[in-house]
């Protein structure tokens, strides 16, 4: 048996063939592996070497006059400056002022340590907070993750695991039959439509067969243009009553929705799982939920199996990816909401990018993003220099949209500093037509 090799020589044949893997600069087509840190590494991109030292040096707020948008910029030493994201609409004096608390702890920190600052600005606060403090930490998180990926030279995607595909499905959003028409004119394949108004008002508690049918007749001529298949999901958007609600969910069966996003408002989570279990369509809800802890419950009740969690409010690209890691244990997918603003959009598209249990990624159409002056769309012309190219199969390619180091995006400051400002809360506030009591919305 002389011939034949030991079992030791045999591993010591085998580490030195691995070793010889893990030390070759470039392990693939798109990123490179530096063997003393550990870590992917690509030396043609990146801004500085992996042992250099950086530290967060300026946090810039950078609201814009929109009811909804709220940039940071974080300045490092090195140079490098990340871009962030964290809105809350209608709550923009007060999510400035969040943000503007984080930068006694942030000044002087290493950024490349995001989830480490997450668990330090998170935890400390002794009361934790809610959709403020977390959508406050999802700006400074995101502008990390931007920062790490600048400083290592590869896109955010990469760090969080890589890609688990090449291109991303998005879906636009229409409120009737001739937005319909613009959403698939533009490349969608999949769609939200409103379920919110009928015959020209919002519901009561329980509502009569004239405004059930009305809806009806929308979704009804929605289903006729765009055909059976065309994915189209229902926005009831947490507007009507546990009983109403389930008249529509009923009602609009036939058209076979792709999912009902918010049912009822998130608070009562046993009362949407009992209706969950009322339909064979699937709920989505999450946009205005935060942190994996309520997430948990949503999933531990089996409230819905769509997950859409909004990155400017949830707690960033950190919390989104451990939601998205939680949701897979409960066999529930994603199905991301980013309506709010552009950074926060592309942000979770990295996300998406490195998740198995993803459905689809809201992305505005440009026939629905025209507000506040400027469109919000990344399709269009927005806050950032290069837009994003969706394809005419409603996907949006990692390659030549957020392939790039960090977010893959650069903000357009000049058009940015022309927007800057607070704009106030522009809401329509939602009064009963019958007796002037308080909606939701």
């Amino acid at each position: 048996m002389a011939n034949k090799r030991s079992r030791r020589s045999w591993l010591k044949h085998m580490t030195a063939g691995m070793a010889g893997i893990l030390t070759a600069k470039q392990l693939t087509g798109r990123q490179y592996y530096d063997e003393e840190k550990e870590i992917i590494f690509n030396p043609q991109k990146a801004a500085i070497a992996p042992r250099d030292t950086i530290k967060i040096t300026k946090l810039e707020i950078i609201p814009v006059n929109t009811m909804r948008t709220v940039f940071i910029k974080l300045h490092t030493d090195a140079g490098i400056t990340g871009i962030g994201e964290g809105t809350v609409e209608g709550r923009i004096p007060t999510t400035v002022a969040a943000i503007g608390e984080l930068e006694e702890y942030l000044i002087g920190k290493d950024p490349r340590r995001p989830a480490h600052h997450w668990q330090a600005m998170y935890r400390h606060a002794f009361y934790r907070g809610g959709i403020i403090l977390t959508s406050a930490l999802s700006a400074v998180d995101i502008a990390m993750w931007d920062i790490k990926g600048k400083a290592l030279g590869v896109p955010i995607y990469e760090l969080l695991g890589g890609p688990t595909r090449d291109r991303i499905r998005v879906y636009g959003q229409a409120g009737d039959p001739e937005g319909a028409k613009q959403v698939i004119s533009e490349g969608y394949t999949s769609m939200k439509v409103s379920a919110t108004y009928s015959r020209g008002r919002l519901s009561r508690i329980v509502e009569n067969p004239d405004f059930i049918q009305g809806m009806v007749e929308n979704v009804s001529a929605i289903r006729e243009v765009i055909g059976p298949k065309v994915d189209m999901g229902i926005e009831l958007h947490g507007d009507h009553s546990p009983q109403t609600s389930m008249l529509l969910i009923k009602a609009l069966e036939p058209f076979q929705p792709w999912f009902y996003e918010e049912p009822i408002q998130f608070q009562n989570l046993p009362l949407m799982a009992e209706m969950a279990k009322k339909t064979h369509i699937p709920f989505a809800t999450g946009e205005r939920m935060v942190t994996k802890w309520q997430f948990r419950d949503l999933l531990s009740l089996g409230a819905a199996s769509l997950l859409q969690p909004d990155i400017t409010h949830c707690g960033g690209i950190t919390e989104m990816k451990a939601i998205a890691t939680l949701a897979e244990a409960f066999y529930a997918s994603m199905l991301p909401h980013a309506k709010e603003g552009i950074v926060g959009a592309v942000a979770s598209l990295h996300v998406a990018a490195s998740i198995p249990n993803l459905l689809a990624h809201e992305l505005p159409s440009l026939q629905a993003a025209p507000d506040d002056g400027v469109k919000r769309s990344a399709l269009g012309k927005s806050y950032i220099k290069k837009p994003l190219v969706m394809g005419n199969d409603g996907h949006i390619t990692l390659a030549g949209n957020i392939d790039g180091p960090g977010l893959g995006i650069e903000l357009d400051d000049d058009l940015i500093e022309n927007e800057r400002g607070v704009k106030e809360w522009e809401f329509p506030e939602m009064w009963d037509s019958f007796d002037g009591s308080v909606l939701d919305h």
